[in-house]
């Protein structure tokens, strides 16, 4: 056996403990308190070393100290030596024993893990044998695992305004559906309007927004009726729901001051203008006026300073819930302090109405009944969006979550729609003087909502827009459980496909859009005429489908008509300053990047 070798430091006055004899005649000394001061040293020290563990140090020191000076230590000390050797040999068995228990929990667990994961695959196996599924195609990978080519080639495109193009030529390749697996994680990509239909109303139990779509836009849109599932959802959508109704929708009161507002400042501007970014401001003080009950007063020439900041803040925040989205899995990369600030302002933006509207609940609750929604003078008060929300809750986040997810949806919906209008006006002078035709012949003043339907060209021109720039372009779900669709497997994916949970279908309604079976040879060009016989079902999906369809697509439809008629019928002709193709700007929805850039002539 190796002989212990004593710390430099076991010394008696100075020198090692070296010999016998040495030690016999400085204990005969008298020199035992010495000794038993740097046993009780070597057993604090030493047995604590960090080269080893607590209790075999322990044990091994206390073991070798005691078989060395036991003949020479104090009754006392000699006491506390066996005490503690018994309790660090206890020590370190008990060590011993958790390190035991340790690894056969994790074989157990590791155990039960396999046999859950055979017993799935089997489960699914069957299922899918059952059902006569066939796997889809699969998108060429070069990671055929993580997916990290595919990745990056979406980021790239992204940034180059062609991932739309990219997802369309893959679509050419590979066929109806497919799939790609990004990061260990599944997703099933497809244009076919028959499996849309089957996730989004057929089997829409069986699919979810998922917690990733959750987790990547919550810090914007909190838990809001576009993050949510369920009764949630449900709950959320019972509020929203009876704010939209045809009196309100049809109420021209609101949309036409500001309007007139954009009108007058593109006079102002000598009618060389960006008509994308005016759009975006009239949107968004129209909707926040109808939500809010003020406006956030973007048009004036001299809008506040809170108002802008909330104004960039609100592009800022979106354009960063969306590069998460496409992150996936490795969101947690994502660490941008100005996200999260943009955010902050969004939420402090929204909580002072929010406060105002909770201060109106309780006003309106001590006053008697037939007193309610009325002013002072007896007259209907206007119409507010949120105090609507808050006769039904008082739950101050839950009210700045749906107020925020209902202003961010209804902005750019509308505001891109009218933005692509105008875009292809520009190009297009023979649709321009055709739609200002239909609007001049059925326009009055002021303007009313059946005047607007009796606008049929226009409405063409607005179906077709949204045919070809469709303000979601791609979304997506997530199974909640092992389910069958009945089309999407196979090479020519017309069998049935089987999703397993937690996969993720997403589908695209730009390339679905542009299918030529569907809306002919010409799919790619922008021809308002082909809606005058045309009549599609969910191949045509501008504002999603099922019980998920969007509750203010008649606002949106509305709004946007209303406003293209008073733009024609203010100004008699277009003219397009930007000789570039459009650019696509992906974030929650589809806009320009380069814009509406054009010079608008005033009628006489």
């Amino acid at each position: 056996m190796r002989a212990y070798r004593w710390p430099r430091w076991f010394t008696v006055y100075g020198s090692p403990c070296r010999s016998k004899s040495t030690r016999t005649k400085r204990f005969a000394a008298g020199h035992h308190r010495a000794l038993d001061r740097r046993v009780y040293l070597l057993l604090i020290c030493h047995g604590l070393g960090p080269t080893r563990s607590i209790g075999q140090n322990l044990f091994r020191s206390i073991s070798k100290l005691v078989a060395f000076s036991a003949p020479h230590l104090s009754p006392a000390v000699y006491r506390v030596t066996n005490i503690v050797t018994f309790f660090s040999r206890l020590l370190y068995l008990l060590m011993a024993f958790s390190l035991l228990l340790v690894a056969a929990g994790l074989f157990v667990s590791s155990l039960y893990y396999v046999v859950q994961w055979l017993i799935r695959c089997r489960r699914r196996y069957h299922m899918s044998r059952q059902n006569g599924c066939l796997p889809p195609k699969k998108l060429p990978q070069i990671d055929p695992f993580l997916g990290t080519d595919v990745v990056l080639q979406n980021l790239g495109a992204a940034k180059e305004y062609g991932f739309l193009k990219l997802l369309k030529s893959r679509h050419a390749a590979n066929g109806l559906t497919f799939t790609t697996n990004t990061y260990f994680r599944t997703t099933i990509n497809t244009c076919d309007p028959t499996l849309i239909q089957n996730v989004l109303s057929f089997q829409f139990q069986d699919f979810g927004m998922g917690p990733l779509r959750r987790k990547s836009a919550s810090p914007l849109l909190g838990r809001g009726i576009f993050t949510t599932d369920d009764d949630i959802w449900a709950h959320q959508r019972a509020l929203i729901r009876p704010s939209f109704v045809r009196a309100q929708v049809t109420d021209f009161s609101i949309f036409g001051q500001h309007v007139d507002q954009l009108i007058g400042l593109i006079g102002r501007r000598n009618n060389e203008v960006d008509l994308q970014q005016l759009f975006f401001r009239m949107v968004l003080d129209s909707n926040s006026e109808y939500m809010f009950g003020e406006s956030v007063g973007l048009m004036s020439e001299n809008a506040s300073e809170s108002a802008t900041t909330f104004h960039h803040a609100l592009d800022y925040a979106q354009q960063g819930t969306i590069l998460r989205l496409r992150l996936g899995n490795l969101m947690f990369t994502h660490r941008d302090k100005k996200f999260r600030d943009s955010c902050d302002i969004v939420h402090a933006y929204a909580d002072k109405f929010v406060s105002q509207a909770l201060e109106y609940r309780r006003n309106q609750g001590t006053l008697p009944v037939e007193k309610r929604g009325f002013d002072d003078e007896g007259a209907r008060q206007k119409y507010v969006f949120l105090n609507e929300l808050a006769k039904d809750t008082e739950d101050p986040i839950l009210l700045r979550d749906q107020i925020v997810n209902m202003l961010l949806a209804a902005r750019d919906t509308t505001a891109g729609l009218l933005a692509f209008v105008f875009f292809m006006l520009a190009r297009r002078p023979d649709v321009w003087n055709k739609l200002r035709d239909d609007v001049l012949e059925n326009y009055c003043e002021p303007l009313t909502y059946d005047a607007l339907m009796n606008m049929k060209y226009l409405r063409y021109v607005v179906h077709e827009t949204l045919r070809l720039f469709p303000p979601i372009a791609t979304n997506s779900r997530m199974a909640n459980k092992d389910t069958v669709l009945p089309v999407g497997g196979g090479p020519d994916g017309k069998s049935p496909l089987f999703v397993a949970k937690h996969n993720v279908v997403t589908y695209s309604t730009f390339v679905m859009h542009r299918r030529k079976e569907f809306f002919g040879e010409d799919a790619d060009e922008w021809r308002p005429e082909r809606w005058e016989n045309l009549r599609p079902g969910w191949e045509f999906l501008p504002f999603n489908g099922g019980p998920r369809i969007c509750p203010g697509q008649k606002f949106a439809l509305t709004e946007s008509s209303y406003t293209i008629a008073r733009l024609l019928h203010a100004f008699s002709g277009i003219e397009n300053l930007d000789p570039t193709d459009w650019r696509e700007q992906l974030t929650l929805s589809l806009t320009l990047n380069n814009g509406v850039q054009c010079r608008l002539v005033p009628a006489q």
